[in-house]
C-alpha cells in the first residue's frame, strides 16, 4: 500500500488523533532524554534538558516525515541519544569545559551523526545498516538500559550532586522520601495503566501520578512549592530570545568551534549516526508488517538526517524513528507521513499552552518513567540462551557489549562492530563449503556406458571423485575444506572441483587447490575445475586469477572443463582405459552381432534379426527422431554419436544423455507406442540400424523365442539404466 492511498484511508481525523496519541508518549519521554542529558552538565540546566527535549521532538515530528514521506513514522528523541549524549556531557564536565560550551559540543555531536546519516541515505546504505548481528544491537541496547538505569538511581533517591553512587546507595540519610514515593508511585502508575485505562499511554499516566503525588506531598511541606533552586523539580526553562536568534547564536557558535572540536566528539558521533539508523530501521520494519507496505529506508535515513541536522541547529535532541509513540500513532488511526507531522504539530501546542507547567515535573518522576522505559528496553530473554549449550557463545557476545557499554559507550559500539566481524568469520567457518561430495560410483556423466563399461566404472568408480564447493575460499574456510579432504587426497586419482557455486576465493584458498594439486600429482593423479563462476567474481577474474597464480596454463597447470559433465566423462574414459578397456573402432560401422543388446545371439537367430532391420545414415546435426513424433522405430548404433535433448521453454533444450556404438535408444515408444518424448540428434556422422514394432511383432509371429530373449535383454538393459539413475538421485537429494 503506497503512502497516498494510506492517507487517503485513514483520513485527516485519523491522522490528528493518530498524531496526539503519539504526542503523549513521545513528549513525556523526550523531556526525560532531554533533563538526564543536560543533567551530567549540572544540577542546574535540568530546565534547559527539557527545552531541548521538547524542541527535539517538536523538530523531528514534523520535519522527519515531510523530507522521508514513509507512512505511521513518529520521530523523536531516544534511549539511544540520551544514553551516548549523557555520557559524553559528563565526560565533558568531568574535563573542565563550561556550560556554554558543553553544550555547543553536543549540538556539534548531534549535527556530524545528522551529516552521516545522510551519506548513508545518499550512498543507499539502508539495508547494509540491517545486517549488525542481532546479538550486537540487543547487547548494546541492553547495555544502554543499564545505563540509563543507574543514572536515574540516584534520582530516584533523590542524593544530592556529587555524591556517588555506591555511597548514595548505603546512606539512607542522604536520602529524599518525597522523591522515592514520587518515583514509586509514577512507576506503579505506569505498569498498572495498560490494564485499567488503555486508551491513554502509560507514560502520561504514570507522569500525572507523579505530579499528583509530589503536589500531595507539598500538602504537608510548603517548601516543596517553591520553584527557585528546588531539587526535586526541573525548574524554570529558559528560553531567551526567539527561535531565530536561538538558531543564529546556535550557528555562529558551531562555525566558532575549531577542528580539534570535531576530533572530541568524531568516534560519538559515529556511534550515535549509528544507533539512531538501526533504531528507526528497526521501527521501520515493525510498520511494514503493521501497515502491509514497504518503507524506503534510505529515503528515512535522508529524513532523519535533515530532521536531526535541524534539530541540532535550534538547540534540541537528536532522535530516531521510535518504536512506542509509532505503535501508538498506528494503533489510533495515523497511516500517512501526515500523521507525523500532526504529533510535532502538538509538541508545539502543548508547549505553548502548558510550557509554565513543565517547571514543576518532579526530578523523581522522570527518574521514574525512564527506569521503566530502560525495563521495557533490556532484552530480558537474553538470559534463556545460557542456559542452552548451543547458544551460549550468543549470550556471550551480548554479555560482553553490554558491560564495555557500562564503561565506555564508545568502547561498546567497537567491541559490538569487532564482535559483528569475529561472528561472520565464526559463521563462515562452522558451515562447509563442500556442497556435494561424490566418487564415480555414485554419479555419471550423460554418456550411456555398456553393461561391461558400467561394471568396470562400479568397481573402480571410487578412484574419481566430484566435489561441488560453494561459498567463500578464503583463509576462514580452507583449513575445515582441508580436513575433509585429506583423506580422500591420499586415495584418488583424480579430483574434480566444481566451482560454479562459488563466490569469491583468496590467496589462501588457491594457496590450498596448489596443495591439493601438488598432493595428487605425487600419486599419479590429477586435479580438475569445472564451472568456473558466471556471476561476480565473474568466471574470467577467478579464471584470470588463478592463471597469476600459475595454478591453469597451457602446460603443466590445472585442466579446466567447461562444464561438469564434460568432465567427469573425461575421467570415465581415463579410469576405464586403466582397466584395459578399448574404444570400439571406429573406422568400420558395427555388425549387428556386435551391438550390445544382441551380443550373444546365434547365427541363425542373427540372420533372421537381419531381415527385420534396416540401416539408415544421418548427417553431423541431423535430427533422428522428435518430441511428439508417433513413431515407434528403435535405434542401434553402429556407428557416430547420438544426442538425447529434452526441450524446454523458452527454446532451450537440456542434455539428457549421449549414445555411442554399441548402445541402443528409443526403447520408450518401441514399448509403449507413445509419442517420443525427447529429440535426437547426431552430434557426428551417424550410422543406425532401425528396428520398427511393426517388423518385431511379425518376428514375434515366426520365431517368439528370439523376440522373447530381445525383451528380456531390454529389459534388463532398462534395469541398470534405472539403478544408476536411483544413485543419482540419491546424491541429489543428499541433505
Amino acid at each position: 500500500m503506497t503512502n497516498t492511498a494510506q492517507a487517503t484511508a485513514g483520513g485527516f481525523t485519523n491522522d490528528a488523533w493518530g498524531g496526539l496519541a503519539a504526542m503523549l508518549v513521545a513528549l513525556p519521554s523526550s523531556i526525560a532524554f532531554g533533563v538526564l542529558v543536560y543533567s551530567g552538565i549540572g544540577p542546574g540546566h535540568a530546565g534547559e534538558g527539557a527545552l531541548a527535549g521538547i524542541l527535539g521532538a517538536a523538530t523531528l515530528g514534523i520535519i522527519a516525515p515531510l523530507v522521508s514521506r514513509n507512512g505511521g513514522f513518529i520521530s523523536a528523541p531516544c534511549a539511544p541519544a540520551a544514553a551516548v549524549l549523557s555520557a559524553l556531557a559528563l565526560q565533558f564536565a568531568e574535563g573542565g569545559h563550561s556550560p556554554g560550551r558543553i553544550s555547543v559540543l553536543l549540538s556539534l555531536t548531534a549535527l556530524l551523526a545528522a551529516l552521516l546519516q545522510l551519506l548513508y541515505g545518499m550512498v543507499r546504505a539502508g539495508r547494509l545498516i540491517k545486517f549488525i548481528p542481532y546479538q550486537v544491537v540487543s547487547g548494546y541496547l541492553s547495555g544502554v538500559a543499564v545505563v540509563i538505569a543507574i543514572g536515574q538511581l540516584p534520582k530516584l533517591l533523590g542524593v544530592p550532586k556529587g555524591v556517588p553512587l555506591a555511597r548514595g546507595l548505603i546512606s539512607p540519610e542522604l536520602w529524599s522520601w518525597t522523591a522515592i514515593s514520587v518515583g514509586a508511585v509514577t512507576i506503579l502508575a505506569m505498569t498498572l495503566a495498560p490494564y485499567i485505562v488503555r486508551k491513554v499511554p502509560a507514560a502520561i499516566v504514570g507522569l500525572l501520578a507523579g505530579i499528583a503525588a509530589y503536589f500531595a506531598f507539598a500538602m504537608f511541606n510548603p517548601d516543596l512549592l517553591k520553584l527557585t533552586g528546588n531539587p526535586l523539580v526541573i525548574g524554570p526553562i529558559a528560553a531567551t530570545g526567539s527561535l531565530i536568534e536561538s538558531v543564529n547564536l546556535r550557528f555562529v557558535a558551531l562555525i566558532a568551534l575549531r577542528p580539534a572540536d570535531i576530533g572530541l566528539v568524531l568516534v560519538s558521533s559515529i556511534t550515535l549516526s549509528v544507533l539512531l539508523s538501526i533504531d528507526t530501521l528497526k521501527t521501520g520494519v515493525v510498520v511494514d508488517a503493521l501497515l502491509r507496505s514497504r518503507h524506503d529506508s534510505n529515503r528515512e535515513l535522508l529524513g532523519q538526517g535533515v530532521a536531526n541536522a535541524t534539530s541540532a541547529l535550534v538547540g534540541g535532541m537528536p532522535g530516531a524513528g521510535t518504536m512506542g509513540a509509532t505503535l501508538v500513532n498506528i494503533n489510533s488511526g495515523g497511516r500517512s507521513s501526515w500523521s507525523g507531522v500532526m504529533e510535532g504539530a502538538f509538541v508545539v501546542t502543548a508547549f505553548v499552552l502548558a510550557g509554565g507547567l513543565i517547571a514543576w515535573v518532579p526530578i523523581g518522576a522522570l527518574a521514574g518513567l525512564l527506569l521503566a522505559v530502560s525495563w521495557h528496553m533490556f532484552d530480558k530473554r537474553i538470559f534463556r540462551l545460557a542456559l542452552q549449550p548451543s547458544t551460549r557463545l550468543d549470550f556471550g557476545v551480548i554479555a560482553a557489549v553490554l558491560i564495555v557499554a557500562q564503561f565506555d559507550l564508545i568502547a561498546a559500539s567497537a567491541t559490538g562492530i569487532c564482535i559483528a566481524i569475529l561472528l561472520f568469520i565464526r559463521d563462515q567457518i562452522r558451515g562447509s563449503v563442500i556442497f556435494s561430495k561424490l566418487d564415480l560410483r555414485a554419479t555419471r556423466s550423460m554418456r550411456r556406458r555398456l553393461a561391461a563399461e558400467n561394471a568396470l566404472l562400479q568397481r573402480d568408480g571410487n578412484q574419481a571423485m566430484v566435489v561441488q564447493l560453494h561459498g567463500d575460499l578464503f583463509f576462514g574456510t580452507t583449513d575445515e575444506l582441508f580436513s575433509e579432504l585429506e583423506k580422500d587426497l591420499g586415495t584418488l586419482r583424480y579430483l574434480l572441483l566444481d566451482l560454479r557455486r562459488v563466490q569469491s576465493m583468496d590467496f589462501t584458498g588457491a594457496h590450498l587447490l596448489e596443495q591439493m594439486k601438488e598432493r595428487l600429482e605425487e600419486r599419479g593423479g590429477e586435479l580438475l575445475f569445472s564451472g568456473m563462476p558466471s556471476s561476480l567474481p565473474t568466471r574470467y577474474d577467478i579464471e584470470k586469477y588463478l592463471a597469476e597464480l600459475g595454478l591453469v596454463r597451457a602446460l603443466g597447470g590445472i585442466r579446466i572443463f567447461d562444464t561438469r559433465d564434460s568432465a567427469i566423462q573425461w575421467m570415465e574414459d581415463r579410469i576405464l582405459e586403466a582397466a584395459g578397456w578399448k574404444p570400439h573402432d571406429q573406422t568400420a560401422p558395427l555388425a549387428l552381432e556386435q551391438i550390445e543388446l544382441f551380443a550373444g545371439l546365434g547365427t541363425e537367430e542373427i540372420n533372421e534379426l537381419a531381415g527385420t532391420v534396416t540401416e539408415i545414415s544421418v548427417k553431423s546435426g541431423g535430427r533422428i527422431c522428435t518430441t511428439g513424433e508417433k513413431t515407434d522405430e528403435m535405434f542401434m548404433v553402429r556407428r557416430g554419436r547420438v544426442h538425447a535433448l529434452l526441450p524446454l521453454p523458452g527454446g532451450k533444450r537440456h542434455h539428457l544423455a549421449t549414445f555411442e556404438a554399441g548402445d541402443f535408444f528409443g526403447e520408450l515408444a518401441f514399448l509403449d507406442h507413445q509419442a517420443r518424448s525427447a529429440d535426437a540428434e547426431a552430434e557426428t556422422p551417424t550410422e543406425l540400424y532401425l528396428l520398427s514394432r511393426r517388423r518385431f511383432e511379425e518376428l514375434m509371429r515366426t520365431n517368439p523365442a528370439l523376440c522373447g530373449k530381445i525383451f528380456e535383454r531390454l529389459g534388463l538393459t532398462l534395469s541398470r539404466r534405472l539403478r544408476i539413475a536411483d544413485i543419482e538421485l540419491r546424491a541429489l537429494e543428499q541433505r
